[in-house]
């Protein structure tokens, strides 16, 4: 078990040496956000999303059937940033957080049904199980004796 680990560390040792005596190490350094050039392509593809779901109206009711197209645009305008100008995590979310707050405040409040599609619903089941007996009565033959059995 000790020569097993004294292997591996001799191989990570190995391996970082040959990275520094290559010049291959300084490749594997991540390079900055650039917040400042980041948050301006960003703004360039909120001002399209936001004139394109402001047409929608979406004041009035959740919009977000109609603009799923133009939201599946701007996540790869937001994808595309993240990647170029190398800010990932909490910068994007904060954006994404942002548009929601915006503009989907409308989509998660559940509206009850309206009466004729409950009467709709309920009544069938309602009707059903009143006439139940009486269908089982009419299809059932009159001479069958009913034993109870004592």
């Amino acid at each position: 078990m000790v020569t097993l680990k004294a292997e591996m560390v001799f191989t990570a040792y190995l391996l970082v040496s040959v990275l520094i005596w290559t010049g291959m190490a300084d490749k594997y350094v991540p390079q900055p956000c650039d917040r400042y050039m980041f948050e301006s392509n960003v703004d360039d593809c909120l001002s399209d999303f936001s004139k394109s779901v402001e047409a929608s109206g979406f004041q009035d009711s959740c919009p977000w059937p109609a603009v799923k197209g133009i939201y599946n645009q701007l996540k790869s305008c937001v994808d595309h940033s993240s990647e170029e100008f190398r800010c990932r995590g909490s910068l994007v979310d904060e954006i994404f957080l942002r548009v929601h707050r915006m503009f989907f405040t409308s989509c998660g409040q559940v509206q009850d049904p309206s009466v004729i599609t409950v009467v709709m619903l309920v009544a069938p089941t309602i009707l059903f199980t009143l006439l139940l007996p009486f269908i089982c009565a009419y299809l059932t033959p009159s001479d069958t004796k009913i034993t109870l059995g004592l």
